[in-house]
């Protein structure tokens, strides 16, 4: 039997994180193993990314390409929360046609929902299974710096209690939303991260282990409301925010990537309009920013626009800016940590966080 492969999912992991906090762990795995700094996939929001990782491939396949979205056919904007939008098979999918065992354990239960087809055992620290809580005690509340250090320290236990082949871990990124990198609650939060990894590899040494993120994250001290900018140019169209999902806490929606729908014959006049917008990056037609970020046409809008490093998207009327907002989804949140320590990874080539899924499927379940 091959070594059971665990993937950790730091939500929000910035390299900036891994520069500005100590984390003994994973540094002594990853000198025995490897360090680089990759990318992840645009946009650079959690479900996006971690279905990438999950299937190893591009959204342009999967089809997950965003937290929220507007279902074209019924006119409906709705969270991504179930696995039944997954275009692509799973980790967790090919493990079971193959006989094998794989758990998944998230902070954030929307992620448990989203990626638990096929899989053998599932916790959240949302809604814990009683054995878990038996086992470890009670889940610390989802914005708490402690929630992380819970779920990794489950995944633990079920590993001992349900032994598996593949495990998935991904964590919540509350404190990256919250806290700069240097800040001291950054740096308990890492050390919690950077404790509980530790204690699993020294319970279960045999692992190989591989840790990166979803996304980066970067301060905001600008929002643009895109939806005035077209109205005053009389101009219909609905502006989706992709990073919306029910954790308002963390970014009050607040994103720096969103999809605009609108008809047709607006829509050379709204590129030129948000073009010229302050604060706008770049704004591209669905079938260029398909084929440039490798989404799927038709889980994305008539026009894709993105922000400049400091700038959100949102309606004032609808959310105030938070200060000090931490937020991400645009270009500037793409650079990602990735780790490995303990594994076979001679001729393989890690470049994306995507790459750690493709790990799995090449020389774990191959």
């Amino acid at each position: 039997m091959s070594k059971t492969v665990v993937v950790v999912c730091i939500d929000g992991f910035d390299p900036e994180y891994l520069e500005a906090c100590e984390t003994p762990n994973l540094r002594e795995m990853s000198g025995k193993g490897f360090l680089k700094i990759g990318r992840c996939m645009m946009p650079s929001v959690t479900n996006v990314n971690n279905v990438s990782m999950v299937t190893a491939s591009y959204p342009e396949d999967h089809g997950i390409c965003s937290n929220y979205w507007l279902a074209r056919d019924k006119g409906e904007e709705t969270y991504l929360e179930s696995g039944e939008h997954i275009m692509s098979e799973t980790i967790f999918q090919r493990a079971r046609r193959q006989g094998k065992t794989s758990t998944l354990v998230t902070s954030k239960d929307k992620l448990r929902t989203l990626l638990s087809n096929g899989v053998t055992t599932t916790v959240s620290s949302e809604q814990p299974p009683g054995w878990v809580v038996e086992g470890i005690g009670p889940a610390p509340e989802i914005y708490s710096l402690e929630v992380n250090g819970w779920a990794i320290k489950a995944a633990g236990y079920v590993m001992t209690q349900r032994p598996a082949d593949v495990v998935y871990i991904a964590t919540t990124d509350y404190a990256m939303h919250t806290y700069r990198p240097d800040h001291s609650q950054s740096r308990k939060h890492m050390a919690i991260i950077d404790n509980a990894i530790g204690e699993l590899v020294e319970a279960h040494p045999d692992v190989t282990l591989l840790v990166t993120a979803d996304h980066g994250m970067s301060g905001k001290t600008r929002m643009i409301d895109l939806k005035h900018s077209l109205d005053s140019h009389g101009i219909r169209a609905r502006v989706v925010p992709i990073i919306k999902d029910r954790y308002v806490v963390h970014h009050s929606n607040l994103g720096g990537c969103v999809y605009v729908h609108l008809p047709p014959s607006e829509r050379d006049e709204a590129l030129k309009v948000l073009r010229e917008t302050p604060g706008v990056e770049d704004a591209l037609p669905c079938e260029e920013a398909a084929a440039r970020l490798r989404l799927h046409p038709e889980r994305i809008g008539d026009i894709v626009v993105t922000g400049e490093v400091d700038v959100v998207f949102g309606d004032p009327s609808e959310v105030e800016m938070p200060p000090n907002l931490r937020t991400h989804g645009s270009h500037h949140e793409l650079s990602v940590p990735l780790i490995g320590y303990n594994g076979d990874f001679a001729g393989f080539s890690f470049d994306e966080n995507r790459d750690m899924g493709r790990y799995i499927f090449e020389r774990v379940l191959s």
